[in-house]
């Protein structure tokens, strides 16, 4: 029988007075990837590094190589901390494209902002980033890229910060500003 009581030496206990030993983190002692993790509503650390990558990718994309080399050499601390090899790696490392011909080829082509047919506006850039970043349909885009965005000024200097946002479109730039 379903309702059957086997283990009767075991007092019951009432699971809303239970109280929750475990402590939040604050968000200053979490790394990137876990900020990314939680601000974007992502089930696991792997699916936020994914994510970040190809966030960084259509970033990548509209500014110059020499916008691109400025912000990598800010991206120097730990993704995540951690004992798994598999996620023992710093910010920069998501930075950089995992495919080296497109990271040459990302050296050697102009920007993709302003008039022409391979121009990245926002609506472009949410489209790559939603499509190309596997994301799961739980996760809002939005939300997704402001917790990359949010995560990513926190290791960067105002200068930086404030270049990015000029090679950004329109919607998007106002998502960096929000994160």
């Amino acid at each position: 029988m379903p309702d059957e009581a086997f283990r009767t030496e075991i007092p019951e206990i009432d699971p809303t007075e239970i109280e929750d030993t475990r402590t939040a983190i604050a968000d200053e002692h979490r790394s990137f990837l876990e900020k990314v993790m939680v601000k974007g509503g992502f089930a696991d650390i792997y699916d936020a590094r994914d994510f970040t990558e190809v966030v960084f990718r259509v970033m990548r994309d509209v500014m110059s190589t020499e916008a691109s080399d400025r912000v990598e050499g800010e991206l120097h601390t730990e993704a995540v901390s951690t004992k798994e090899k598999a996620l023992q790696f710093e910010v920069a490392d998501l930075w950089k494209d995992t495919n080296p011909i497109v990271g040459f080829l990302s050296k050697i082509r102009p920007p993709f902002k302003g008039p022409g047919i391979f121009n990245i506006d926002s609506d472009r850039f949410l489209f790559r980033v939603a499509n190309e970043g596997g994301k799961p349909e739980t996760v809002d885009r939005e939300q997704a890229v402001k917790a990359v965005f949010s995560a990513t000024k926190e290791e960067l200097s105002q200068e930086r910060i404030q270049e990015i946002a000029s090679w950004l479109p329109d919607y998007v730039r106002q998502l960096w500003e929000q994160a």
